[in-house]
This record gives C-alpha cells, structure tokens and sequence, in this order.
C-alpha cells in the first residue's frame, strides 16, 4: 500500500466510521460503496478497497474471511471485521446502546489470534458458527453469546454447532452461569473463566 494513495482523510474517516458501525456483520467492498452511494457520495469499489486495505495494514481492523466447515476452503465471500480496541469504537461511533454481545465476540477473536490460532468465520449451508479456529492442524469452534438463558437464544447458538459432523471441538462462550455445562458434546464454558486459562 502506498501511503500517497490516501489522499481524502475525510474519505477514510467516514469508511472507518463505516466499519465500526458494522463490525460483526459480513461486509463486502461492494456493499460499502453502495452504502456511500445511497448516501449521495459516489466512490468506486477500488477506491473503497484501497482505504479499507489501509484501514487494516495499519492495524486498527482485522479482516476475518468466510470457512466452508465441510471442505474447511476459505470462500471468496463477505468479509467480517474487528476493531483492534473496542475503546476506539466508542469515540468513532455517536453515544448508542451498549453492545455487550459484540464486544464479547471482539474479545474473544483477539484472544483466539494471542492464543496464536488461525481465525475464520465457519460457514455450515445456511447456518454461521462465529469462529473456526485452527493451531497444530486442529480445529476448535467457537460460538460466543452475552446469555444463553432465554430458551430461543440457547436454541440458536447451540444448533449450528449440532449440525457440524466431524469430531473437533465445540465450545460456547457466555456471561451467563446458568446454561453452563456440556450438551452431547459441546461445551457451555463461562468466557471470563476461559479468558483466564493458563495458554502460555
């Protein structure tokens, strides 16, 4: 990336906006110069896709790309991002309601990438397991949730894991304490306690 390609510092300030707002959420270059096309701002994709490069080679998003689980082959799909400092979100972003799901999973990705995984979002047909993450050859999945309490919730983050066939690791992520425990097979594992684990 060549710094003198950056020439608009409200342009970047506006995708980064952007990015803060949908971070979590598959996003693709094409979406994002739709989006500032709707609001009466032309940009081509390639302009789009030079600052997003940016944005990222300078550290402040990670790009977390699509896992077919049944082949485990990278898909040339929408794209997730995280913020490096969830912090940095909040003074981008104007004062909103407080996203404790999202900022769990955020923690969780930068925790999985300390941990020294290889981190992708798994795609199952129709379905979405947050994270596959592979060290060693091995995969673990990963689902991460504020609360599993309310039944529908539970139902949710627990089916696409149910519906994966092969033998690796499952495990879901939650504040909650009441849904802890192991469901044939996967794991209800409280994320502070997991944060906690001795990984060095």
């Amino acid at each position: 990336m060549n710094p003198k390609n950056i020439t608009d510092v409200s342009l970047l300030k506006a995708i980064s906006k952007y990015l803060s707002s949908v971070l979590g959420s598959p996003v693709s270059i094409r979406s994002i110069a739709n989006y500032f096309k709707s609001n009466e701002r032309k940009i081509s994709p390639n302009t789009v896709s030079v600052y997003v490069d940016a944005l990222c080679e300078a550290y402040l998003y990670y790009p977390v790309e699509a896992m077919d689980i049944s082949g485990k082959e990278v898909l040339k799909s929408n794209k997730k991002f995280y913020i490096v400092d969830t912090g940095i979100r909040n003074f981008i972003l104007p004062k909103q309601r407080y996203d404790l799901g999202f900022t769990l999973e955020n923690i969780v990705y930068f925790e999985l990438l300390r941990r020294k995984y290889l981190v992708n979002v798994g795609k199952l047909g129709q379905t979405e397991v947050d994270f596959i993450a592979k060290k060693d050859g091995v995969y673990t999945y990963f689902q991460v949730t504020a609360s599993m309490v309310d039944e529908s919730t539970f139902q949710r983050e627990i089916r696409p894991l149910q519906e994966i066939r092969d033998n690796y690791e499952k495990i879901i992520l939650t504040l909650d304490r009441f849904t802890l425990g192991n469901y044939e097979g996967i794991k209800v594992i409280h994320v502070i306690d997991w944060l906690l684990e001795d990984n060095n």
